[in-house]
């Protein structure tokens, strides 16, 4: 029986159970708990839960979804992000706010859009901020109509000399842009609008998530206002296999450097831009994106050679990750990358702990040097929650079996680098031609899979004897035989993370662009119940989530492990406990 299939049964078998109690409606992929969303209690969980975030985003209560609209405005980092204010699960979804000055510590504000008109009476979904030539910041988002049909509005400030931008006034010419017959757009597919760009033509253009039937579609909108909208003929790109894309994004990036590029960019004298479009698959809850070219003068996205918008692109991460959203940091020239993260426990619990969904950390984003992948670091700022540090672990032989305890370190709240080096390359095994999909293998070959290089990595929140942990390792493989090219694949293990049977214990994979003959690097964010893992200093990214019984606080643990039959060199590994960061 496939994973998938599994998972059908798991989902159908909990909505047997929750329709007993509850009325159950399914709601652009949210499930909405009627009973359960309108919940009336106005408490903060309790600062000692286990299993809440020390330096990740997360509002103090009720339930988080999809970032929404991240800038830059007077140099303060704004977020808004999806809320439900009256309970736990998807619900009642407005536009909460927050601002940084550093995108680690966090000052809560009032809602910044909640419904309150015809147009988003049933729910201010997600959208984008635009900052216009004058450095007027304005939102474009998706409204709910009394109708339930998806249409697009607009938000301004209503005190821009506030640079918290603390309240924000709706157009009454909302809403701006309305499914109909005439454009043949799916009234309940079409949401999301991306940050807009200025073409050259002095129009402003943004693109819509939306589908007809299988077709996935980013729909084209163009103004020569941003108040009045023309649907374009053609959308900038479509897949016909693909389904619903949610939360479009569409930015430049340049071939040269790690440097952001403002969205309207046309670019520098002797730069060459490239364009990476990005959609949340609604079919498979993943995040895909491609690099191509733009025609700025046909507004058509042209994927390049290799790259196809479906479930075979490559993600942003691999694991628990989804609705993502980016903005170009103006301050310090790079592209910032926000994603959501939902819980892998169950409804029940999250209404227990009275929380559900963070935010991953933010991270750079740029094109690699080849043209052909992105990369993404946790944002610098991170590293100032550091604190006490370990790094006594340096050139260490891990032998075959063998586990290598961290000591000195907070271990369920750490950040953690590990440069590891194999040698006698020639031993590798090599790899099965069937195994194309890097998660099948690492569910198929777990943490117990003895390879001749692999598993080597981390054991992250492990309890003292084992009971609990989640592995997060590398193998390496032979292309063929007699090759000397190499397969490395990045496995994030759950199976064995909670003693509770209920969570979802999926199991993660990606294969990492990397030579296998140089040092190979592995980061993890480690904080209470999620992992965020960089392998290949960003090659390829895996989030999970977790909830251990036993190790949590002080009872948690970190190792260095090598399962494989060679052995391996860890040549440095450092460690640091974190401080909490302030966001509620």
């Amino acid at each position: 029986m496939t994973r998938e299939v599994c998972s059908n049964i798991g989902l159908w078998l909990l909505f047997t159970l929750l329709i007993g109690n509850y009325v159950v409606d399914l709601e652009a992929s949210h499930h909405v708990y009627k009973r359960l969303s309108q919940s009336t209690n106005t408490e903060s969980p309790s600062v000692n839960q286990p299993y809440r975030t020390g330096f990740h985003f997360q509002p103090p209560k009720n339930w988080m979804n999809d970032p929404n609209g991240p800038m830059i405005y007077k140099g303060i980092y704004h977020l808004f992000y999806q809320w439900n204010p009256k309970g736990a699960v998807w619900g009642n979804i407005v536009w909460a706010h927050s601002t940084s000055t550093d995108l680690v510590n966090w000052e809560p504000h009032p809602p910044a859009i909640f419904p309150s008109a015809p147009f988003d009476i049933n729910g201010c979904w997600s959208g984008s901020v635009t900052i216009l030539p004058n450095g007027k910041p304005v939102i474009l988002y998706t409204g709910i109509d009394p109708k339930n049909q998806q249409v697009q509005n607009i938000a301004e400030p209503k005190n821009l000399s506030d640079p918290y931008l603390r309240e924000w006034t709706k157009s009454t010419l909302n809403p701006l842009m309305a499914p109909d017959a005439i454009n043949g757009i799916n009234a309940s597919s079409f949401r999301d609008p991306t940050t807009a760009w200025l073409g050259q033509d002095k129009k402003w253009r943004v693109i819509i998530g939306s589908k007809i039937h299988r077709r996935g579609l980013a729909i084209t909108y163009t103004s020569k206002d941003f108040l009045k909208w023309e649907k374009s003929p053609e959308p900038l790109h479509y897949d016909d296999g693909s389904g619903m894309w949610e939360c479009p994004d569409f930015f430049p990036v340049t071939r040269f450097g790690s440097k952001g590029v403002e969205t309207s960019s046309f670019g520098e004298p002797n730069e060459i831009l490239k364009h990476v479009f990005k959609i949340s698959l609604d079919d498979t809850k993943h995040d895909y994106y491609t690099i191509g070219t733009y025609d700025r003068m046909k507004d058509k996205f042209v994927p390049d050679s290799g790259f196809k918008m479906d479930a075979t692109a490559p993600r942003y991460d691999y694991g628990k990750y989804y609705a993502s959203k980016t903005f170009y940091d103006s301050a310090k020239n790079r592209r910032i990358l926000w994603g959501w993260t939902n819980e892998s426990s169950s409804v029940e619990d999250d209404v227990e702990k009275g929380w559900s969904g963070i935010q991953t950390i933010p991270r750079k984003i740029w094109l690699d040097r080849s043209g052909k992948q992105l990369i993404q670091w946790p944002v610098r700022e991170v590293e100032r929650l550091r604190t006490k540090e370990v790094k006594n672990l340096r050139n260490k032989v891990l032998k075959s079996g063998s586990r290598l305890e961290v000591y000195g370190v907070t271990a369920s709240q750490a950040d953690v680098e590990v440069l590891f080096k194999v040698r006698d390359l020639e031993k590798a095994d090599v790899i099965d031609p069937s195994w194309t999909d890097p998660q099948l293998i690492c569910s198929q070959m777990n943490v117990s899979a003895k390879s001749s290089f692999g598993p080597f990595g981390l054991m992250v929140l492990a309890s003292k004897n084992l009971e609990e942990y989640t592995s997060v390792y590398f193998r390496i493989f032979k292309a063929r035989q007699n090759s000397s090219k190499f397969v490395v694949l990045m496995c994030s293990d759950q199976s064995r993370s909670s003693l509770e049977e209920d969570n979802d214990k999926t199991t993660y994979g990606a294969f990492v662009d990397i030579n296998p003959y140089k040092p190979i690097p592995l980061r993890a964010l480690i904080d209470h119940s999620v992992v965020e893992s960089f392998g290949g200093n960003g090659r390829a990214c895996i989030t999970s989530r977790v909830y251990p019984k036993l190790a949590i606080g002080k009872s948690s643990h970190l190792f260095a492990f090598n399962y494989g039959s060679q052995n391996v060199d860890v040549l440095n590994l450092n460690a640091w406990s974190m401080n909490s960061a302030q966001i509620s």
